[in-house]
């Protein structure tokens, strides 16, 4: 697979000379840009990274680029009139300030962008605004602290919203249940806890019944061991974005075997690969891919058949990017923006674009449509 994914990177490399992927008539057009770190492969022309030592960082990028020529080709099938570039947000020859200058995104319709760099939000969403011309940014990192751009989706929801429906979530679900909330000391996790503070002071209904309680890194089961209940199904809500903290509060829950305990969890846990062995975890998530979805059966085989590999959602985060705003576009070319709520062309996922407002003016779109993972010993066991 390895030598596969090099094939892939020299196509790609040549692909790129125009700054072009791949075209086809219309008058319609979408710039693609995702971190491919291209220019780290090669020296001069001549690849060099050998057929064994592709950097990790070089992956994501390219799977997302892989989910969108899976989405041209589906394109190209139905007969739609696009025209698709794609552009290396990591190129070391056109960064994105001198792209912008250069004029190869003139004439473009929509932008649809995965960011792995807060830093390179800002220039592109400058030049969304500049044209009126829709930004969708696919992935995570979110806002970067964009303002007055209604002109900048984000398909990942911020943090707040994630924390707002965790709250709705629980009030819904665990109305009066006690809730243990574990958290760390910093900055941000003071944050999501006076959140918290402030949606239970609020709400017209029910507030949580939230148990603080604030350790280390290293997790001590002893600390709430004390107030763990042998009789019910202990609730205990992670409140730092942390992976390791969180990977450390699942598996001394999961080790403690004298209590039934049910872990909340935070977005970040949706990249976390077999968590949740030996305990119950729940965690919110925009991106909803079923593994026994027909669609994504069908695609995974077709990036088989090509890679000899399984797909990471970042080939479907890729697919369903160009292949639901693409068709967007082509239903609403003169008004996407106001439009990126029709789930007419729903592929998995749902979407709610909701303009967050700031002193009366529109800061950005934000998909609000979450969902809620519940997993057992490591298995899917509902959604809701």
């Amino acid at each position: 697979m390895k030598q596969l994914f090099v094939i892939l990177l020299l196509v790609l490399a040549s692909s790129l000379t125009g700054s072009t992927y791949a075209q086809t008539a219309g008058p319609l057009k979408i710039a693609v840009f995702a971190p491919i770190y291209i220019d780290d492969a090669f020296n001069n022309e001549n690849y060099s990274l050998g057929n064994n030592n592709i950097p990790k960082a070089i992956l994501p990028g390219l799977d997302f680029y892989n989910g969108i020529q899976l989405a041209i080709d589906s394109l190209q099938t139905e007969g739609q009139h696009l025209e698709i570039l794609f552009f290396d947000l990591k190129s070391k020859k056109d960064n994105l300030e001198q792209l912008i200058q250069s004029g190869k995104l003139n004439g473009t319709d929509l932008l649809i962008a995965s960011f792995n760099n807060r830093a390179d939000i800002k220039p592109l969403a400058d030049y969304a605004k500049s044209k009126q011309i829709p930004l969708i940014s696919a992935t995570y990192p979110n806002d970067a602290g964009i303002r007055t751009n209604p002109f900048f989706a984000l398909v990942n929801p911020t943090l707040i919203t994630h924390i707002e429906g965790l709250f709705k979530y629980l009030q819904k679900n665990h109305p009066t249940d006690p809730i243990i909330y574990v958290k760390k000391p910093g900055g941000l996790e003071d944050m999501i806890e006076q959140t918290f503070f402030e949606l239970n002071k609020k709400t017209p209904a029910l507030p949580l019944k939230l148990k603080i309680i604030s350790v280390t890194d290293s997790i001590n089961i002893a600390l709430y061991n004390s107030i763990l209940d042998s009789t019910r199904t202990n609730i205990i809500l992670c409140g730092t974005v942390n992976e390791g903290f969180g990977m450390n509060l699942v598996k001394s829950v999961a080790a403690n075997k004298s209590y039934k305990s049910i872990v909340v969890g935070m977005p970040t846990w949706d990249a976390i690969k077999d968590l949740g062995k030996g305990t119950e975890i729940i965690y919110s998530t925009p991106f909803n891919y079923n593994r026994a979805d027909k669609l994504l059966q069908r695609i995974s085989t077709l990036y088989r058949n090509k890679l000899q590999g399984r797909p990471s959602d970042m080939v479907f985060k890729g697919f369903e990017s160009l292949y639901y705003f693409g068709k967007l576009l082509l239903k609403y070319p003169n008004n996407l923006a106001s439009q990126l709520s029709d789930n007419s062309f729903k592929i998995f996922n749902e979407y709610d674009f909701v303009p967050v407002l700031q002193n009366g003016e529109i800061s950005y779109l934000e998909n609000k449509k979450l969902y809620f993972i519940r997993k057992s010993d490591g298995i899917i066991k509902s959604v809701q």
